[in-house]
């Protein structure tokens, strides 16, 4: 296929079976081999009367047939090859001639398995819309959405999990290999929209992990469930994908803000804690990114929310020079936090602000941690948590000018310094 790339090894499992130069039974398979490749059904129905549908055909990898697959011996099942490469024609005539859709390979590997690994990759960055190239890659698309919809006519399990150490269900096979085209047809099929592989992650799980808006929006609307957390870390769509946008930048951050912002609107719970007490905020906070911040508070996150560990968001904020750099946004952490905790339940304040450079604003915050609140900043802070910051806005309509500025401004760290 030139330059298009496929997912997936090529790699066939080998046999046993002679040469092709052999003897007859040898003619048979790499007859059998043409036959589908070339979706030729009228020679596969014929061959099929000589050849078991389910038995596996072997041909030599360095033949005139296929080139590329090296120069050993090749045994693969007529299913398997149809559904590898893509060729709805030649998996509809096998099928019907009494093919097992879920018949695996010595990799435990069905036919679903091996199309989805197998899956076409297209990218509209790589190709300008309307070329020669893009035009293949769509037409591969094509095909193998064909293929896909075959099997599951044909009554595919849509559950089977590969048979190795992951237990990787076909959505979470589509979710690691970028197919997203393929859930819906999965979800209409039957597929287990929650379903757990071994780390007890679900297809939202992962796709959120790898920040995937379109795989992500496409398993909600198919069901799943945005607040399920994996059993063994308590970890929920919402704090995976918090994690993954801490890191990046730039675009990459935009996107991330982007898958964030899709759970949260769909109803995932923002204050949602895992195993050791930690939310979306401690995330949000140690990783510094304002933009994810400002969404958390928007959807009425809370920031005095403490792990077993006792550290607070702000805490895990003060764990990192960068963070602390950024004083505009350590303004606005410190007027939505009270009490203002600055060590966790072992006494033992934060990384961060114990460099040489921050002593004078350590100084400043543990005495800010020991001062009490007035009853004005009680007020102004009880006004904050009601209305939030999505509706700080239709505040400023209810209050004078100066009153909702005092409400809704923030420390000025350079005046505490002083």
């Amino acid at each position: 296929m030139g330059n298009i790339t496929m997912r997936g090894s090529r790699e066939l499992v080998t046999g046993g079976a002679k040469s092709p130069e052999e003897g007859p039974p040898a003619t048979l398979h790499t007859q059998v081999y043409k036959a589908i490749i070339k979706e030729d059904c009228t020679a596969i129905q014929a061959l099929l009367r000589s050849h078991p549908v389910n038995q596996p055909i072997t041909v030599l990898a360095n033949s005139t047939i296929n080139r590329s697959l090296g120069s050993k011996m090749q045994s693969i099942i007529p299913i398997h090859l149809a559904a590898e490469y893509h060729r709805a024609q030649s998996l509809r005539c096998l099928l019907e001639h009494g093919a097992d859709p879920d018949i695996r390979d010595t990799r435990g590997l069905t036919a679903l398995h091996l199309m989805l690994l197998h899956w076409p990759v297209t990218s509209s960055t790589l190709t300008k819309p309307g070329n020669r190239i893009q035009r293949l890659l769509t037409d591969l698309q094509r095909k193998a959405m064909a293929c896909l919809r075959v099997v599951c006519e044909h009554g595919a399990q849509v559950n089977a999990c590969v048979d190795n150490s992951n237990k990787l269900s076909p959505l979470h096979l589509a979710v690691t290999y970028g197919t997203y085209p393929v859930l819906a047809i999965l979800a209409q099929n039957g597929a287990h929209i929650n379903a757990i592989n071994e780390s007890s992650m679900t297809p939202l799980h992962m796709a959120a992990d790898i920040l995937n808006k379109e795989m992500m929006e496409t398993l909600i609307a198919c069901g799943a469930n945005v607040n399920c957390a994996v059993s063994c870390t308590g970890n929920t769509a919402l704090k995976l994908a918090v994690c993954t946008a801490s890191s990046k930048a730039g675009r990459l951050l935009a996107a991330g803000i982007s898958c964030i912002r899709v759970l949260l609107t769909h109803g995932a719970h923002v204050n949602a804690q895992d195993h050791k007490g930690l939310t979306a905020m401690h995330e949000a906070c140690f990783g510094g990114r304002e933009a994810i911040i400002h969404l958390l508070l928007e959807f009425e996150a809370n920031v005095n929310i403490l792990t077993k560990n006792g550290e607070s968001p702000i805490y895990m904020y003060l764990q990192r020079r960068s963070n602390i750099r950024d004083t505009a946004l350590l303004a606005k952490l410190l007027y939505h936090t009270y009490p203002l905790r600055l060590t966790n339940s072992q006494g033992i304040l934060p990384a961060g602000i114990m460099l040489l450079e921050f002593q004078l604003l350590r100084e400043t915050l543990v005495k800010l941690s020991q001062k009490p609140l007035s009853l004005e900043d009680i007020c102004k802070r009880n006004i904050r948590n009601l209305y939030g910051e999505r509706y700080k806005q239709h505040v400023k309509h209810l209050l004078p000018g100066k009153m909702w500025s005092s409400v809704y401004g923030y420390y000025d760290l350079a005046c505490l310094l002083k």
